[in-house]
């Protein structure tokens, strides 16, 4: 029985080691015929191409810096110095007229700031005064004329101004003999006789020292007579303001 047992042990055996390769020779170690390497793990995560987000500075925050307020338009306004070209509103005479009498005289076109803007318009109505007046006190002499202005009308408002004439279109114009000039022309006549009765001793020579006297009266009376300045209507005004205008209204 053993004998059998061995025998089928040796049978058992060679069938195993052909069916393993039926006694081919093999150089290969078992650790050269194993694959060791192992297999890739199967990877579940998605690739991503992008560049790793870099740290980044916080953007700085500027405050907005308020804008300045916007200049306000200034206001059509003259300066001291502005010449204006009135016309006169009604006739001024040195016999008639004295000073503190009330003046008028009207823009005949618009005046103009220096930017060209219109500050007065034509037809403004200039309100003054007279601040002198005298006539020549003889023949070839010159009168004075003098005007002031401190109101202005235009659009139904009245505003204030300060100027004062700086030209007139006057003329000078004799009165002739006056009640002032007879008396000078009397007191002529009263010396003329005087010296006739003195030179003549009689009632002739009185006489003709009368006439004599008079017309020597007469004479003085045309060299001494007042001759008056006159500024008539629509004559020129021309005035120089001596303080800057602006539209500050005043009660009319």
């Amino acid at each position: 029985m053993y004998r059998t047992t061995r025998a089928s042990l040796a049978l058992g055996l060679a069938a195993a080691f052909l069916a393993c390769g039926g006694g081919e020779s093999s150089e290969e170690t078992p650790e050269q015929g194993r694959d060791l390497s192992l297999a890739p793990a199967e990877s579940v995560a998605q690739l991503s191409d992008r560049p790793a987000a870099q740290p980044t500075t916080p953007p700085v925050t500027q405050t907005a810096q308020p804008r300045p307020p916007a200049a306000r338009p200034t206001a059509p306004s003259l300066t001291a110095g502005t010449s204006i070209e009135l016309f006169a509103s009604d006739t001024l005479n040195s016999r008639k007229n004295k000073v503190g009498d009330p003046v008028m005289a009207t823009t005949a076109s618009a005046i103009k700031d220096a930017r060209g803007r219109s500050v007065i318009p034509a037809g403004a109505v200039f309100l003054g005064t007279i601040s002198d007046i005298a006539p020549a006190e003889a023949p070839g002499g010159q009168g004075r004329m003098a005007l002031a202005f401190d109101r202005v009308q235009f659009g139904g408002k009245t505003y204030s101004v300060q100027g004062t004439s700086d030209a007139l279109g006057t003329f000078m114009k004799g009165r002739g003999v006056t009640a002032g000039d007879a008396a000078k022309v009397g007191a002529g006549a009263v010396v003329g006789a005087v010296a006739g009765r003195l030179i003549g001793g009689n009632k002739t020579g009185t006489a003709v020292g009368a006439a004599a006297g008079a017309a020597a009266g007469t004479a003085v009376a045309a060299a001494t007579r007042d001759i008056d300045i006159i500024l008539p209507a629509g004559a020129l005004v021309r005035i120089v303001l001596t303080a800057p205008f602006t539209m500050q209204q005043v009660a009319s």
